[in-house]
């Protein structure tokens, strides 16, 4: 929000001594943080307003032209300009010798193809000013005072340039600051005055008799709607004073309707509409929900289709503008405009924004809108701009505002406690103190008691809806500055670690340790992200919760997989030329128990990771080891014993979007942990990857199945013996069920089972492969004998043979 510094001086008196940088550092202290503060005027000094009497042209140059000008002085100048269009006549900026303009330039007495120019004709980006909010003719050549403008006076008075503007910075909650009444009353409580902004704008009284229009609303997104009409007008540049208003806090001037509009709408806050009365089907405004599928040209040229959670001004065939948004084509008001209609309303907040977002619009009106307005003032915004528009358009105010109001709005009271007061904020204030600090934001108080107060909070702030906000407005009205420091009391209770976030932290370690890195994607996805994976229709993965308000048409749901997420880091870094990559994630997936919504989704947390390229340190002379099945097993299965989970099982499974000969599922104790594999080629292609492996781990199966506790075991005292033993067996029969098979049938006495070779070949028949494992026994009390080891390694043999059709290798 920008505030002109002149222009507040006249609703709240600043005293003589008050500069703008003062009033920057007030409002900041006081929690309205003033993030800018520009002067207008950079760097002009003697340029006034100057007459052409006469333009002859230059006898040495085409482009020139010689012209007599006034400049209030004593004496006629001739002064050489190259403007095109200078013209006798005219007020135009002149800068005369000695003056100064922004950029350090200084006018001196010249000499241009031999004829004397004393001084300089300029244009509005030789002022300093913003030359993309003016019209075209007012940029392409000199700048064109009005024809009233004073000869001889401070171009800096007349185009307002002694002038400073404030930017602040204003948090969501202070809508009431987004108008020259708002930042009034608060400069006021902070000065402890008294506004003057009613006597400033004088509104006047209503019109008399019956309103031309009819007003309806149809929606319960609008609780209340004004409209008055002004005949007789005549559409026309606004005077220079408003328009230079207009132009200090970024509005581009347009006309005398459309800018009395926007002047009134920085006066009070609220937005205000014109439409062409000639336009209004039967003089009459039905305020109603569009209709699906409905097509309005709105005032910027583009046709908008609606839907009917967007509210519409309409007459009794069409619609004619965007409630709260902009304006119809098929009713503003043009240059042979004679007659309009004011709007002045209150819309729903969160409908003006739900319509903005979904067409893609945005206004200085939608704003305030989708923030919130003080229906308080609709009916005096209608009649200062009514008034304004018949002054400066010639027109005539014609009856009373039609208005319907369908909800009152009503102030409210909220109860405030003295000694809660000085809790919160930490001081020692008197209730008559808080009376005064409210007193002067202009909220009444009355006492219930000596701790008790019943405050009635004005319209205008609608942010003030609990007992905390008025603690508040008290603590920044009596200053944060005088608030004591205290050191904090309380029981202090050591922190820690739950089992869970014990383990996700533990998880990390030691994906990290094992080289991978951590990589942490959107919770948001693209649902077409799923094709690739060729994921099935009645898939649960299929079933993904929408965003109401996504960012992007590539985060619009939530996630019901990792992969899609982690893949799309492997394309950024593949397209960046780094190959070799071994990444993970700890991330939830969302999956909602029935659509649409109408409870919380299932949050479900993963592990995740994926690896391409090369895996591991490398050693002088070394190439790289390429991933493959083994690496991300290896990885899975490393993080499952450090984890204490027992013997993990894995059997061949078919997953969405893996490959199904290389890809297995991982259980341990009867409980499913995941999956591991290969990507599958078509999935590869269409993602333009390399060769490449993943796997996705269930954390709470990691959690019931982990080993809580560590326990230590000493180093062994006695010798342990190592038997070789070799099986053929079919090739459908997994080594890991071999192994399962070895642990239970060893016993006891067991330590270790490593697999150490898989042959198939010209040695072993058809159909059928050779698994060698190394079995070493060991007792924790003894030295072992031969006997026993044998008696022990028999049962392994037998129970291979039984459970496999397994035959020794020879």
């Amino acid at each position: 929000m920008k505030i002109s510094y002149n222009w507040l001086k006249e609703y709240i008196d600043l005293g003589p001594d008050m500069t703008p940088e003062q009033l920057g550092e007030l409002l900041t202290n006081h929690g309205i943080p003033v993030e800018v503060i520009e002067p207008l005027n950079k760097g002009i000094k003697d340029v006034v307003v100057g007459h052409v009497l006469h333009t002859e042209p230059h006898p040495n140059a085409d482009r020139l032209r010689v012209c007599t000008v006034d400049a209030g002085g004593p004496d006629k100048l001739q002064i050489v300009c190259g403007a095109p269009n200078v013209k006798p006549g005219q007020k135009v900026p002149c800068a005369v010798v000695g003056a100064e303009l922004p950029g350090g330039v200084k006018i001196k007495r010249a000499k241009l193809r031999d004829v004397e120019s004393q001084g300089m004709l300029c244009s509005a980006s030789e002022l300093g000013m913003d030359t993309r909010l003016l019209p075209k003719e007012q940029t392409e050549g000199l700048y064109i005072l009005p024809e009233d403008a004073p000869v001889g006076e401070s171009i800096l008075n007349v185009l307002g340039l002694d002038d400073v503007v404030m930017e602040l910075e204003l948090t969501p909650n202070r809508a009431d600051c987004l108008s020259y009444r708002g930042v009034a009353y608060e400069v006021a409580a902070l000065l402890g005055k008294k506004p003057r902004f009613e006597e400033a704008v004088r509104t006047p009284n209503a019109g008399n008799g019956e309103s031309p229009v009819k007003v309806r609303i149809e929606s319960a997104n609008c609780i209340q709607y004004s409209a008055q009409v002004v005949k007789g007008i005549q559409v026309k540049q606004s005077p220079l004073w408003m328009r230079m208003r207009l132009l200090a806090v970024g509005v581009r001037p347009i006309n005398n309707i459309v800018d009395v509009t926007n002047y009134v709408m920085f006066e009070y806050g609220q937005p205000l509409h014109a439409f062409d009365l000639s336009e209004i089907t039967e003089s009459t405004i039905v305020v109603r929900q569009a209709e699906d599928n409905e097509l309005l040209v709105t005032l910027d040229g583009q046709e908008r289709k609606l839907d009917s959670s967007m509210l519409v001004i309409a007459d009794p065939k069409r619609a004619v503008g965007l409630a709260g948004v902009m304006g119809g084509e098929n009713s503003e008001v043009r240059d042979s405009t004679t007659d309009i209609v004011l709007e002045s309303a209150y819309f729903d907040p969160g409908t003006i924004r739900q319509t903005g977002k979904k067409l893609g619009l945005r206004s200085e009106a939608q704003l305030r809108f989708e923030k919130g307005i003080d229906p308080a003032i609709m009916q005096d915004a209608l009649l200062r701009a009514a008034s304004l528009i018949a002054e400066l358009g010639g027109g005539q105010i014609v009856g009373a505002p039609s208005a319907v109001v369908s909800h009152p709005v009503h102030e409210q009271t909220i109860g405030l406690r003295v000694s809660r007061t000085n809790q919160v904020i930490g001081s020692d204030l008197e209730i008559a103190t808080i009376e005064d600090l409210l007193a002067r934001l202009g909220f009444a108080s009355s006492r219930k008691d000596e701790d008790n107060l019943e405050v009635v909070v004005p319209s205008r702030r609608p942010d003030i809806t609990r007992e905390i906000d008025l603690i508040e407005e008290v603590a920044r009205l009596h200053g944060y500055d005088k608030i004591g420091t205290t050191m904090p009391q309380g029981v202090l209770s050591q922190g820690g670690l739950t089992d869970k976030q014990r383990l996700r932290r533990t998880v990390r370690e030691l994906l990290t340790g094992m080289g991978l890195s951590e990589v942490m994607t959107y919770s948001f996805t693209n649902p077409t992200w799923l094709e690739p994976l060729g994921v099935d229709e009645n898939s649960a993965l299929r079933k993904q919760l929408p965003l109401a308000l996504p960012m992007s048409d590539d985060r619009k749901v939530l996630r019901t997989t990792l992969l899609p997420s982690l893949v799309e880091v492997v394309q950024y870094n593949l397209n960046r030329k780094n190959m070799d990559l071994a990444l993970f994630e700890l991330g939830t997936v969302f999956f909602p128990k029935q659509l649409p919504a109408v409870e919380q989704p299932e949050e479900v947390l993963k592990v995740a990771g994926i690896v391409t390229g090369s895996f591991g340190p490398l050693a002088v002379g070394e190439k790289g080891r390429k991933v493959d099945f083994y690496t991300v097993k290896g990885i899975v299965e490393t993080l499952l014993v450090c984890l204490g989970i027992p013997n993990p099982k894995y059997a061949p499974a078919s997953e969405t979007g893996m490959h199904p000969g290389r890809t297995a599922l991982v259980e341990s104790k009867g409980v499913a942990i995941g999956f591991l594999g290969a990507l599958h080629p078509a999935v590869q292609e269409a993602w333009d990857l390399k060769e490449t492996f993943y796997f996705e781990l269930d954390f709470q199966a990691l959690y019931e199945t982990a080993q809580r506790k560590i326990e230590f075991r000493p180093l062994p005292k006695f010798p342990a013996i190592e038997r070789d033993i070799a099986v053929v067996v079919p090739l459908d029969v997994p080594a890991g069920s071999l192994e399962l098979t070895i642990r239970e049938s060893a016993g006891d006495l067991l330590e270790e089972v490593r697999l150490f070779d898989v042959y198939q070949g010209e040695q072993v028949e058809a159909g059928k492969k050779s698994v060698a494992f190394s079995i070493v026994y060991r007792a924790e009390d003894r030295t072992l004998t031969d006997e026993e080891v044998q008696a022990r390694h028999n049962r392994v043999v037998e129970a291979l043979k039984q459970g496999f059709q397994a035959e020794l290798r020879a």
